[in-house]
């Protein structure tokens, strides 16, 4: 299993991780909103480099061009509702893809116990295509796995992508656990040590849905 972490390498991604983490930027919802939407961007155009290629034919004004264009039928899938912003990113780059939403939310037993659960599932047959799986936070990874294991009620994909923008040590650790190791690359901007008690990614960012859309009651 592959695991790329872009805060290795020095990019104009940077900025726009710094951007949400500060506390002072992020009382701006709308360039909240924008910077997680140009990190699915770069993150996109990066992990196009991983698709299969060949040449095809395109007609010009004034003759044919030979172009190499990606052979990838792809499954744009997010985690509702912070996810939004992060998979708008990934689509404005891939227009052509199929979408899917899943709605997984913890439900707290106490102030720091909680479970997951998936409530909602909207996703097209995924057998033999490109499964590319957005959450700009991954905390424990527990939201990924189930997101997952929801999807595989449609289908069986070729290769599956795990996209984040934070991701936790820890949770990368059980997505390389439990996700098919010989198919499965994880992509993050930034890999962070730890999660709190309260299983917030410390240094993290807070609450990403919160920051992009206002706290929930």
């Amino acid at each position: 299993m592959k695991i790329i972490n872009f805060s290795e390498t020095n990019s104009i991604l940077n900025q726009y991780v710094a951007e949400i983490r500060n506390v002072e930027v992020q009382n701006d919802r709308l360039r909240f909103r924008r910077n997680i939407q140009r990190i699915g961007e770069i993150m996109a155009y990066e992990l196009s480099k991983s698709f299969a290629y060949s040449a095809k034919d395109v007609q010009t004004p004034l003759g044919i061009a030979s172009v190499n264009t990606s052979d990838n039928k792809l499954v744009l899938s997010t985690i509702l509702r912070a996810g939004l912003p992060f998979h708008q990113g990934f689509l404005s780059y891939f227009d052509d893809a199929e979408n899917a939403f899943v709605s997984a939310y913890r439900k707290y037993k106490d102030t720091l116990k909680f479970d997951i659960h998936i409530e909602y599932i909207a996703s097209p047959r995924i057998d033999g295509k490109t499964l590319i799986i957005t959450d700009p936070m991954l905390a424990t990874g527990g939201s990924m796995e189930l997101s997952y294991q929801a999807m595989l009620t449609k289908g069986h994909p070729a290769e599956i992508h795990v996209v984040s923008v934070i991701a936790s040590q820890q949770a990368v650790n059980h997505i390389a656990n439990v996700f098919p190791q010989d198919i499965t690359t994880i992509w993050c901007a930034a890999i962070d040590p730890e999660i709190n008690d309260h299983s917030y990614i410390v240094p993290g960012l807070g609450d990403a849905g919160d920051l992009a859309y206002g706290e929930k009651e």
